[in-house]
């Protein structure tokens, strides 16, 4: 008991001058738990009687609104009751319209039946129509998109062509011989001559009056163009570029150092470009390699301007035919002139006969004149009788006997 008595007048802490043992903190803690359990009990009854509370509200509003809903339903029953009465009378009204409505309905229903019987006609018909003309153009098409992939395959082709270094040299030598052979007459060219040299240039133009052949080369580098349009970066297409421009001047000084031969081909030789847009770009980013075939006498064309350059050609060898042909039509001149002077000189002597023809026929025409004048008179001629003398005063007759009358004819002298 002693040790107990010392634990609990064991001081736990001072505030001001009061000492505070652990007893008393303990009766402390023993208070408030009494009070802590007499709050709650408080709480707890009056929850309860907040609950009972409640439950009588709610149990007084239940048996309120009972009566209401009582008082509404017996509202309802009557209003039903009127309702029924209104709706025999709306029934009946609305069996009449309703009749009246349908037979309305009817006959706008036939008419319409027939307005749509109608259209639906047209409209089939002029579905036919459009499928018809439909047909035909999917036929269009269809022919189109056969065209199409013929084309393709062409074009894949093409790339095939293009694709190999030798068939893509043929190319280009059968468009140059195409351009060639469309624009001079067969005796003006020669494929694939053989120089004095040695060397075979793709073709030769004959040149008139005897003057030297132009040389046309279709061996143009295509490869390294291809090469260039094929480069990724900037360091490949200035690679590709610079070996672009090294085989364009080493077939520059090919074409100038094998076919340039004086005396045999002209001081200037063509270099065929087979594409236009190669040779737009070659005059739009190497101008150099331009002024370097120019001094070279290496003139570069495309198809079209190749084919200018042989319509040129083309006029000089017309002029010089019509130059050898001159003395020829000359003579021929010579003779038609002499032709005309013969028919001048035939024409004139006809033109005599002509006159002298018609002299006789206006002295014949005087003769008949005569003869006819002559043929009035006989006719108008008198009967005289044989006793009849002549007297000094009457004009000088001879007497011609007629058989069929014993009297003479009277004519007078100076007929």
């Amino acid at each position: 008991m002693n040790a107990v008595q010392f634990s609990f007048d064991l001081p736990v802490m001072q505030v001001g001058q009061t000492i505070i043992t652990l007893g008393t903190l303990l009766l402390l803690a023993a208070g408030l738990l009494c009070l802590l359990v007499i709050f709650m009990h408080f709480l707890s009854r009056r929850a309860v009687k907040k609950q009972a509370a409640e439950k009588l509200e709610s149990e007084r509003l239940a048996d309120q609104r009972a009566r209401d809903m009582e008082a509404k339903f017996s509202e309802i029953l009557s209003t039903q009751a009127q309702m029924q009465g209104r709706m025999a009378t709306i029934a009946d009204v609305f069996g009449s319209r309703q009749n009246e409505i349908n037979k309305t309905i009817g006959e706008r229903l036939d008419g319409m039946s027939q307005r749509l019987g109608t259209t639906i006609s047209e409209q089939t018909k002029s579905t036919h129509e459009n499928l018809a003309r439909l047909q035909e153009r999917l036929a269009v098409i269809d022919v189109a998109q056969n065209n199409i992939q013929a084309l393709a395959k062409d074009v894949v082709g093409l790339q095939a062509i293009l694709s190999n270094k030798q068939t893509r040299g043929a190319f280009g030598q059968a468009r140059m011989e195409a351009v060639i052979a469309d624009g001079l007459p067969t005796n003006a060219y020669s494929f694939q001559p053989t120089l004095s040299n040695g060397n075979r240039p793709d073709c030769l133009v004959y040149m008139p009056n005897d003057a030297p052949s132009l040389v046309v080369d279709a061996k143009f580098p295509l490869e390294a163009w291809n090469n260039i349009r094929a480069a990724e970066g900037a360091d490949a297409q200035k690679l590709a570029t610079q070996q672009f421009r090294r085989d364009i001047e080493t077939h520059i000084r090919d074409i100038s150092d094998k076919y340039l031969l004086e005396g045999e081909t002209q001081d200037t030789a063509f270099m065929f470009v087979p594409s236009e847009s190669v040779f737009a770009e070659i005059h739009e980013n190497f101008e150099g390699l331009v002024q370097k075939a120019h001094k070279a006498r290496v003139v570069i064309v495309s198809p079209s301007l190749l084919m200018l350059s042989l319509q040129v050609v083309q006029t000089i060898l017309k002029d010089a035919r019509m130059r050898e042909q001159a003395h020829l039509i000359q003579g021929e001149v010579i003779r038609l002139m002499e032709d005309v002077v013969r028919l001048d000189d035939r024409v004139r002597k006809l033109q005599v006969h002509f006159g002298q023809t018609q002299r006789d026929i206006d002295l014949i025409l005087t003769s008949t004149d005569k003869v006819s004048k002559r043929g009035a008179r006989i006719e108008a001629l008198e009967i005289v009788a044989d006793d009849e003398v002549e007297t000094k005063d009457e004009p000088k007759t001879h007497v011609v006997s007629v058989p069929e009358h014993t009297g003479r004819l009277k004519l007078h002298a100076n007929d």
